[in-house]
């Protein structure tokens, strides 16, 4: 009952708005921080400089990019302040407009978290809106116009934007940024536009205003009628629809009639307010004749009407022009010349094509470009003003009577004006910058209806709203002298919106019946986005003496005051606020101060109930017709509430505990306690621990009355209802009815006879008991036995209550009641309080039917029931989802990637599909970081399980110890086992290697840079034993994930011409040079999976392969969802396998670039067919290379695959080492066979990369894995022939270039015959990469030499003295 400011609105996507205004200047800031980076002692300056040269450095920095910077939509600094900003006053458009841009902001309704339909403003077009050059926004305004259709109710039929223009240009647009008018009415900047728009008049006399636009300049103004302007509009718009349908330009439209005034005698004009016609008294007629004509001037007999102007600005301060109506005609003479201008033209042009003559285009085009003619204004005097010659007026704000106007200036003063008068009535100072807005509020109808004044007017009060940007303050005052009646803190950026109009071509006709949905003054706040409206009671305009509800408010403010205090003693508090609420007269009022009694924290509930209680006898003693019927319902409905509490309270606390009947022994459900009590106890070992939380948050912390009394309410029948608001508010209500009762602590019995009495349904009551034992599940963990047999005999007691289980309910259906419990228990994500859950209703409900069949049939057959069969499935889904979340529940190893555990219900893996389950365990196996190989021993001992039991009794020693070492992981091995034993089909070892595969491949996608995921996600594929599972996936991970980041590699490598630095790779590939290098490597594992499987299936023409069946389990038949992932493998079409070779061949290529840094262009290596292949559907056909390939293009290949040969043998570099080659990376094994592989399919020599591997070994000194090579050689001569250069270059080196040369070398190299030795000092021993090997290797060597040379080779005799030589240095060393 007091001021309020209320958010309507939001708005979104406010840093686009200000990243488009902005935008040009976002490189400046770049630039400048270059420039200081370079100088090392620059530094900031920006605060200093901006407080010593004051406003002049603000006014330069409002339009620099600081402002821009904020990334948070303009946080920080006050860039709204330098855009032009208006909104519709039906608030359903905002302009904001900075030099030639603008930014048009649409109503939109969407949904907020809570559900909640609330409006914001979005935006709804972008632009530029200056056409001449140069010129700039300088004012908008939002009209919205009145719909023409008699079903309106007062909503706009759309708004037109207004736009002045530094150029003197006003510009008519739609909300889309259509431009319907454009004219120049002067050739001055547009200073400021207004609008006035017909108000319904509140008394007889008023005068009836009419609609107008007035526009102005420095020295002149304009105003336009409105009803011509309406229907200009109209008529624009329409026209512009048509043209827009039907393809056509648009016509240029008529312009627009309109008055100009010179305003005369006043220095500088800044702003002004039309108030509007007005007609003198005729004693002021007298008065203002006798003034201005002096004794014996003559007075007219009727006052004339006039117009009255009222301007701001410097010398006078305030200024006040009158223009008499009829004075002076609108501007039309520029129409008929328009009009005129036309027909000549099209006359001429008409007659130029009869005549065959053609006009220039240039001439037209000069002649377009012509301005307007602007037609001079008509001069208007000033009558008089307000002089102070000191003060420049700012700004001038017009009541919505049009008698008062608020006017702000540069000393920080706002004055209030009386226009009727032409004087200053009252002035507020500290306001500098100030804003400002008017509110009128009318009375409300129920104050007044019972009065004998009912039939008269409402009265409306008038508030003035202030904002001051420089205090951060909003304040509201009532007019004329009133005090301040509200004031709000806001922030310093803020901007107060006020039209000051409401919808144009409304008339006193139309307007009947309407209701006009204006805000009048709005609150933009840019740094939430958020538009607020102020709220202000009428009665604030009243004073004391005149308003019981001012009293009323002040008893109100008096018991809040009183209920904040916590010094009072309770005699006390209880006492006085009895008063206060006895002595309010008002029952709105009363009413409201009663509620705040009731939510009021520190008010013990003996305090509540009898102050309810007096105020409710107080009620009820006086007569009915004076009573507030809403206000006696709300007492004594309360003061049931409060009793209901107490009782409750009472029974909770009481000492006597109802002894349990001995039909309450608990024999059905102990079998199955006893059978699921192993899983239980392993769930509640794994359930999280609890974590720090507040003592008020605690669920055994006591519920207050007045959280009791929120969540309930009495409806009409005298029923209670309990409210549903949060989850956390629905829990303690739950807590505090029903915990003591499962605790075994209070009379359940008598408790539930007290609900029941107080009329709450027993369905509601059930979803209570239902909600605080699942949310209190480890409680309930802690002493199962005793917990669920409280929880038995309170269900018997709700189901025996009326209305609970239906007296006609046919035990062959399905009972809502027993509904209600599987519902929740299927919702439900804490597993093993469900599962208890379901057991207990599963025996009440079966003894429910028992009963009933034995009434029904008195015979000893078992009843079956559809019911019975529903909680059989139940049951048993329960289970099975407590073993699998006791398995998500198991702790991730430490230094695993972890993440959250997944909680899962009955609903969740149903909603899941049929691959759910599976793929929640492939979640869980990538928590728990458990390699594919792991996962596979694990599963094998599932199949294996009854055979290895007697190897397990024989070995049962070593297996102790183990386990003593491998606790942990055996445990989880057996919960995944045990898990798997109950999904045979769900998680069968395919279905789950398929899913494993696809969770370790997205993850990879997340994080490319972890190679290890989708390595890992290879081998789970390699896992795969049905190949029609194995073809789908492949086919799956290549077109989903591989191919776009495969030919982005390829490309990349393309364009570089080499392996490309780490940089490239992350930009283009979006990971590292080495995962880089690894993905290439799994592509290549990939498609020879691909390759090997389609293989297989094509080869099933003679070995019939049938694809796997895939089923569920019976219990979760009812699985609706996603497929999974198996089911969609086996949806993928076939491969094409030299396709898939092709791309196989691609990636092993740049995989061994990659690895071995091998420059090349990959596609360099392919002819045009197959590059065209690269990247292609895999299940396509297309044109593959075939035949022979050109030989410059075998020769570009078999360079490449002798450099990887370098490569590989580089890497290897180490002749002592005896240790084996790694699997992986370059130094492995298979590279050599790989290149072999290669060169076949590149229609390479293989024989000649052989050749060049042998002498690649012997010159890195690997003289054994030479021999071994050596063997497969086909074309011995040409390898003697290279090899007798190796072995010559080896002796070089150890007679002529060694360090520590010997006499006996010397005298060898003497001995050696002329052209041996002349041979020898021919030969260059650099080339050798390991050129110092032991001499037995090079005897060896030559050895070799001797035997794969014929005899009548041109350098056998030339070995023949190698070996010779050899031998001598062999028996001298």
């Amino acid at each position: 009952m007091s001021c309020s400011l209320f958010e309507f609105c939001r708005l979104q996507e406010f840093k686009t708005v200000r990243d488009f205004l902005f935008r040009n200047e976002k490189s400046e800031p770049v630039e400048e921080k270059s420039q200081t980076e370079d100088n090392e002692l620059s530094w900031d300056t920006s605060d200093w400089e901006s407080a010593w040269e004051g406003g002049d450095k603000k006014e330069e920095e409002s339009t620099s990019d600081k402002k821009v910077a904020d990334d948070a939509g303009g946080q920080g600094e006050p860039w709204l302040q330098d855009c032009v900003v208006s909104l519709s006053p039906c608030a359903d458009l905002l302009v904001v407009a900075r030099e030639q841009k603008a930014a048009f902001l649409s109503a939109k309704w969407r949904t907020d978290d809570s559900g909640r339909e609330e409006m914001t403003l979005g935006v709804s077009w972008t632009g530029t809106l200056s056409t001449e050059e140069g010129e700039c926004v300088s004012s908008t305004i939002c009209i919205p116009l009145a719909s023409q259709k008699r079903s309106s109710t007062g909503r706009p039929d759309w708004t037109c934007v207004v736009v002045g223009f530094t150029s003197g240009y006003v510009r008519f647009y739609t909300e889309s940024g259509v431009l319907l008018l454009a004219q120049l009415l002067h050739e001055d900047p547009v200073l400021r536009l207004k609008c006035r728009t017909y108000e319904i008049p509140r008394h007889p006399g008023v005068t009836e205003q009419h609609e107008e636009l007035s526009i102005l300049y420095p020295a002149a103004m304009v105003t336009i009628d409105g009803f011509s302007l309406f229907q200009s509009l109209r008529a624009c718009r329409n026209q512009v629809a048509r043209a827009a349908a039907a393809g056509n330009d648009v016509i240029q439209p008529p312009p627009l009639a309109y008055k100009k005034w010179g305003l005369q005698e006043m220095d500088t004009i800044v702003d002004h307010s039309s108030v509007g016609i007005m007609t003198l008294c005729v004693f002021d007629q007298m008065k203002n004749a006798s003034i201005l004509g002096g004794f014996n001037a003559s007075v007219k007999g009727s006052p004339p009407a006039m117009s009255q102007y009222v301007t701001v600005g410097s010398g006078p301060y305030t200024g006040f022009y009158y223009a008499i109506e009829g004075s002076s005609q609108p501007l039309l003479s520029h129409v008929a010349m328009a009009v005129a201008s036309k027909l000549t033209s099209a006359l001429f042009s008409a007659a130029s094509g009869w005549l065959g003559w053609n006009k220039n285009k240039n001439e037209e085009e000069a002649l377009q470009k012509q301005k307007p003619k602007v037609e001079p204004a008509t001069p208007l005097s000033i009558r008089f003003g307000l002089p102070d010659s000191r003060r420049h007026g700012e700004s001038i704000c017009l009541s919505p009577c049009n008698t008062l106007a608020g006017v702000t200036d540069d000393f920080g003063r706002v004055t209030l004006l009386d226009l009727a008068r032409g004087i200053a009535i009252r002035m507020w100072k500290g306001y500098r910058d100030a804003q400002l807005g008017w509110l009128q509020v009318p009375e409300e109808r129920s104050e007044r209806d019972l009065s004998p004044s009912a039939s008269l007017p409402r009265r409306h009060a008038l508030f003035l709203v202030i904002y001051a940007p420089r205090r951060g303050i909003l304040e509201v005052w009532a007019m004329q002298q009133g005090p301040r009646v509200g004031a709000f803190t806001v922030g310093k950026h803020c901007r107060l919106l006020y039209a000051g109009y409401r919808l144009m071509g409304v008339n006193s006709v139309t307007s009947q019946g309407w209701q006009l949905h204006t805000q009048q003054v709005c609150l933009l706040d840019p740094i939430t986005g958020a538009l607020r409206t102020v709220n202000i009671p009428f009665h604030l305009a009243l004073s004391d003496k005149k308003s019981e509800r001012a009293k009323d408010m002040h008893l109100v403010k008096k018991l809040t005051t009183l209920l904040r205090s916590r010094d009072t003693e309770l005699d006390i508090l209880e006492s006085e606020a009895r008063s206060i609420l006895l002595d309010i007269k008002h029952p709105a009022v009363k009413k409201q101060a009663l509620e705040s009694l009731l939510s009021n924290k520190n008010t013990p509930v003996s305090c509540l109930v009898n102050i309810t209680r007096a105020l409710d006898d107080t009620l009820k003693r006086q007569e009915p017709e004076e009573v507030d019927t809403g206000l006696l319902q709300l007492c004594s409905s309360q003061l049931k509430l409060l009793q209901l509490y107490t009782d409750i309270q009472q029974l909770h606390s009481a000492t006597d505990v109802e002894e349990s009947a001995e039909n309450d022994s608990l024999e059905g459900i102990e079998e199955e306690l006893s059978r699921v009590a192993p899983t239980l106890q392993r769930y509640a070992q794994f359930t999280p621990r609890p974590s720090v939380s507040f003592a008020q948050d605690s669920p055994d912390s006591p519920l207050p009355a007045q959280a009791f009394l929120s969540q309930l309410e009495c409806t009409e029948d005298e029923e209670v209802k309990v409210i549903r608001r949060s989850e956390t508010e629905w829990n303690q209500l739950g807590n505090f009815l029903f915990w003591s009762c499962l605790c075994g602590k209070s009379p359940l019995h008598k408790v539930c006879y007290t609900l029941q009495q107080a009329g709450i349904s027993p369905q509601q009551l059930l979803s209570l008991l239902l909600s605080v034992w699942l949310h209190r599940e480890k409680e309930v963990l802690q002493k199962p036995e005793e917990n669920v047999r409280n929880l038995h005999r309170l269900l018997v007691a709700l189901s025996n209550m009326k209305g609970a289980v239906e007296e006609s309910w046919d035990p062959q259906s399905i009972s809502p009641w027993w509904q209600q419990v599987r519902t929740t228990c299927v919702q439900s994500h804490n597993a093993a309080a469900a599962l208890l859950a379901a057991l207990v209703t599963h025996r009440a409900a079966k003894a429910s039917i028992t009963s009933r069949a034995d009434s029904k049939f008195q015979s000893e057959w078992e009843a079956v029931s559809l019911e019975l069969e529903q909680w059989v499935v139940c049951v048993r889904q329960l289970e099975d989802v407590l073993v699998l979340q006791t398995l998500l529940l198991v702790p991730p190893p430490p230094g695993a990637t972890g993440g959250a555990t997944v909680q899962c219900s009955i609903k969740t893996l149903l909603e899941g599909g049929t691959g759910g389950i599976a793929d929640s365990v492939s979640k869980w196996v990538f928590r728990q970081d458990i390699s594919p190989e792991r996962l596979k021993e694990i599963l094998q001992k599932r199949g294996n399980k009854e055979a290895d039991d007697n190897v397990e009794q024989r070995d049962e020693e070593e297996r102790h110890e183990k386990e003593k070492n491998q606790e942990d992981t055996d445990r989880t091995a057996e919960l995944l086992l045990a898990l798997c034993q109950r999904f045979p089909h769900s998680l069968s070892p395919d279905f789950l290697f398929a899913h494993c595969c696809w969770e370790y491949v997205v993850q990879w996608n997340k994080d490319p840079e972890e190679g290890r995921y989708l390595c890992w996600s290879v081998e789970h594929l390699k896992m795969v034993s049905s190949p029609h599972i194995q073809q789908g996936v492949c086919t799956m991970m290549w077109s989903t994930f591989i191919v776009k980041r495969l030919s982005a590699a390829t490309f990349l490598m393309e364009k570089v011409g080499k392996a490309p630095k780490d940089r490239l790779c992350r930009r283009d590939v979006g990971m590292g040079d080495k995962a880089m290098t690894s993905f290439l490597g799994c592509c290549v594992q990939l498609l020879n999976i691909l390759m090997e499987v389609t293989g297989v299936l094509a080869d099933s023409a003679v070995e019939e392969v049938s694809a796997p069946e895939l089923s569920i389990e019976e219990a979760w038949s009812g699985a609706e969802g996603p497929a999974s992932i198996a089911e969609l493998a086996l949806e993928q079409r076939g491969v094409h396998y030299p396709l898939v070779q092709h791309h196989c061949l691609l990636a092993s290529l740049l995989h061994a670039a990659m690895t071995f840094s091998v420059k090349v262009k990959p596609f360099s290596l392919f002819d045009s067919k197959g590059k065209n292949a690269f990247f292609r559907d895999l299940t396509t056909i297309q044109l593959m290379p075939s035949g022979d390939m050109d030989p410059g293009l075998v020769s570009v290949r078999q360079e490449f695959l002798l450099r990887v040969l370098t490569g590989w043998v580089q890497a290897i570099d180490d002749p002592s080492s005896s240790t084996p080659l790694p699997s992986s990376g370059p130094k492995a094994e298979w590279w050599p066979s790989l290149c072999l592989e290669l060169g076949s399919l590149l229609q390479v020599n293989p024989d000649i990369l052989r050749r060049h591997l042998v002498c690649e070994l012997y010159s890195q000194g690997l003289d054994l894995r030479a021999e071994e090579v050596m063997l497969e050689v086909e074309d011995k001569d040409v390898l003697g022939s290279q090899l007798l250069v190796l072995t010559g270059q080896r002796l070089s080196y150890s007679l002529l270039h060694s360090q520590n040369q010997t006499q006996a070398a010397m005298e060898l190299l003497a001995r050696l015959p002329p052209t041996l030795c002349t041979w020898l000092k021919a030969m260059d021993p650099h080339e050798l990469r390991c050129p110092l090997i032991p001499l037995p290797q090079t005897s060896r060597l030559v050895g070799r030499l001797i035997e794969i040379l014929p005899e009548n080779h041109a350098q056998y005799s030339l070995a023949l003295h190698l070996l010779e030589a050899v031998e001598v240095l062999t028996t001298e060393d």
